[in-house]
């Protein structure tokens, strides 16, 4: 962030039938799920090349490669390998939530390897960190965590999410007092309360909080004092960088604020270049600018 001067992170959610164009043309394959495999690939590492040097990070919403199969996941590493030769961090958004046998083996595939028949270490995807889902307990959680951090990778715990729905059940008041969501916010800061980091007193377990629901910030700021949030809904879900201010209180590495179609159908927005590069460049400039300031 210090060298890059700059809290955002691109998310890839790559469809096929919305892809920048010259990543279509370019698209070859012996079969329809390789030809889009081909060309979700292309369009990732143009949209990387293009923004790279104004964030920090990618997230790579896994099921959008999934969709397309082997050749998908042959995508997604590939993109994967792409980020991290432009010195960008690869956040696995999975959203994974599992007994401790199959969270270890979710995180294993992700972030960490598995032992092989022969006692060599079977390498993951190479994720720098990954999210997962909270709702089966703490003993799930730290299954992910111990896989991270035996692999220096991190976990970002979903939280107070961004679609309209976790109302539902995420500010369900609980029976002594609270809702869901802080509770969760407690487990999450007692696991990452465990592994700080020495520089920046930091935890390696940050908190997935939509930018679509800026009042809770402040709240989660009190629960969660060394998280590192990870703010999605910004742009086209209707977050606002202005509006996340708290969540930079402990400084400017606290708080991620991701945009994924914002940055890669900007070129889409009345009065934006045409070119989808040039686009997508000007807006992760502009998110960059806005959120550093505010910080």
């Amino acid at each position: 962030m210090a060298e890059r001067e700059s809290q955002i992170v691109l998310g890839l959610d790559p469809d096929p039938g919305r892809l920048w164009p010259a990543a279509v043309r370019a698209a070859d394959g012996t079969t329809p799920a390789a030809r889009a495999a081909a060309a979700v690939l292309a369009h990732c590492r143009a949209v990387i090349d293009a923004v790279g040097d104004a964030v920090v990070a990618v997230k790579p919403q896994v099921a959008c490669f999934e969709r397309l199969g082997a050749p998908g996941w042959a995508a997604l590493s590939a993109t994967v390998e792409h980020a991290h030769a432009a010195g960008l961090f690869v956040l696995a958004d999975a959203k994974r939530g599992d007994i401790d046998v199959t969270a270890t083996a979710y995180a294993q595939g992700l972030v960490g390897a598995t032992p092989g028949l022969d006692g060599e270490a079977i390498p993951g995807l190479g994720a720098d960190a990954m999210t997962v889902a909270p709702y089966m307990g703490a003993d799930t959680l730290r299954s992910f965590a111990a896989v991270a951090r035996d692999h220096d990778a991190g976990l970002f715990v979903l939280v107070r999410t961004s679609n309209p729905g976790a109302a539902d059940v995420e500010d369900a008041p609980l029976a002594g007092g609270g809702a869901v969501w802080e509770r969760v916010a407690a487990l999450v800061a007692a696991l990452g309360a465990e592994h700080l980091g020495r520089a920046s007193g930091l935890a390696d377990v940050g908190a997935v909080l939509g930018a679509t629901q800026p009042e809770h910030l402040a709240r989660a700021r009190e629960l969660l004092p060394r998280a590192v949030f990870l703010l999605p809904g910004v742009g086209a879900q209707g977050g606002r960088v202005e509006d996340l201010a708290p969540a930079f209180a402990p400084g400017r590495a606290a708080g991620l604020v991701t945009a994924s179609r914002a940055i890669v159908r900007a070129h889409e927005e009345p009065g934006a270049p045409g070119d989808p590069a040039a686009a997508a460049r000007a807006e992760a400039q502009r998110l960059r600018a806005a959120a550093w300031a505010l910080a």
